[in-house]
């Protein structure tokens, strides 16, 4: 008598999801999840710190990648310069970063399986190269984008962030500024791909709904047969109290017109995590809050132009006559903060580069 053979179970599609979204957002916890329900984040990973006790989830690789890259082009991790985009961006077309950020995946999912997870506040700026690299790997790549009112997300980063030249309400501004340009281009750019969008609050009260409905939508193996063990730990991954920080529009000191532009950005794509939220219309209201949060920038930067030119003057002044030559002599400009420089337009930055004799 012949018994039939059970067919082997189909092999596990290579998938990576892409955690997104600003730092302070819950990133860490949607990372952390997937990972205990058996995901794999790439080895080593940065270490916990007071600012975040469960860990960040993080692999160190991709943050000292990204470290690297935001140094070649000249963008923070947190920019409000709507011009920062395009920067970062050209950095996708080299194929050298290409070739080895392929070839990096390529590691992980020999080594780690064919599931990863990778999340990192700066991963962002170079979406289109880690599209690239997934697609070479015969992955397919998804994208969750965590979602935190963006008074929280300010709130927390003044809480554990703050100091020096963003501490106060320059801080609060400045910061405000960098949410609506990193969240408003982050949707923009991961649009017409497997994207999610997940609250923050909803991870904290059931983050049984969000993370198996983002199973159920991305085919993600680990998530969708994960065991009772399992979700037991991620039950005791995940703390409530880890929200410490829940601020309103009172306890945050903005310019009108930004708090405006904030509050707009956030209710819009707070829509995006409802059932049939990720609509066309709404893709058409967020492409306007892009453009009216370019504009209102353009305007500040002509309003702060001559403060500015001044610390450019300043900066040529201290680096004159009388100081010692070094490996820094001569560029005054260097000395002069990042957030101030990148106050001056870009066509007043050739110019001045040009009067110092560094035109490039």
């Amino acid at each position: 008598m012949s018994t039939s053979a059970v067919p082997p179970a189909p092999p596990v599609k290579r998938r990576v999801v892409f955690v997104v979204g600003s730092g302070r957002s819950g990133t860490s916890t949607m990372s952390g999840t997937l990972q205990t329900l058996g995901m794999h984040v790439p080895q080593p990973e940065v270490d916990a710190d007071e600012t975040n006790p469960k860990g960040f989830g993080e692999p160190q690789w991709v943050v000292d990648f990204h470290h690297e890259l935001l140094q070649r082009c000249n963008v923070a991790v947190s920019d409000a310069r709507p011009a920062a985009w395009f920067e970062a961006g050209k950095l996708a077309t080299l194929d050298p970063l290409r070739t080895r950020l392929h070839e990096w995946l390529e590691q992980q999912f020999v080594e780690g399986g064919p599931e990863l997870v990778v999340k990192d506040p700066r991963l962002a700026w170079f979406l289109g190269l880690w599209r690239s690299a997934a697609l070479r790997c015969d992955a397919t790549p998804a994208y969750v984008t965590m979602l935190r009112p963006v008074t929280e997300v300010v709130g927390s980063k003044q809480k554990y962030y703050a100091g020096g030249k963003v501490a106060g309400r320059f801080g609060e501004i400045s910061r405000t500024a960098a949410w609506v340009n990193m969240m408003l281009h982050t949707e923009r750019a991961t649009r017409g791909s497997d994207r999610a969008f997940v609250r923050y609050h909803d991870m904290l009260t059931d983050w049984t709904i969000p993370v198996f409905g983002l199973g159920r939508l991305f085919d993600l193996d680990a998530v969708t047969s994960a065991s009772a063990n399992d979700i037991r730990r991620v039950h005791q991954f995940i703390d409530p109290g880890l929200r410490r920080v829940q601020l309103t529009w009172d306890d945050v000191q903005v310019p009108a017109r930004l708090r405006e532009v904030a509050e707009e950005s956030w209710q819009q794509l707070d829509r995006l995590a409802d059932p049939d939220g990720d609509t066309a219309e709404a893709h058409d209201r967020l492409d306007e809050l892009r453009t009216a949060y370019a504009d209102f920038y353009e305007e500040a930067e002509a309003v702060s132009q001559s403060t500015a030119l001044a610390a450019e003057r300043d900066g040529r002044r201290q680096g004159g006559a009388g100081q010692p030559a070094g490996p820094g002599a001569g560029r005054a400009v260097d000395r002069i903060p990042h957030g101030v420089r990148a106050m001056v337009p870009p066509g007043a930055r050739r110019g001045l580069r040009k009067a110092l004799g560094k035109q490039r």
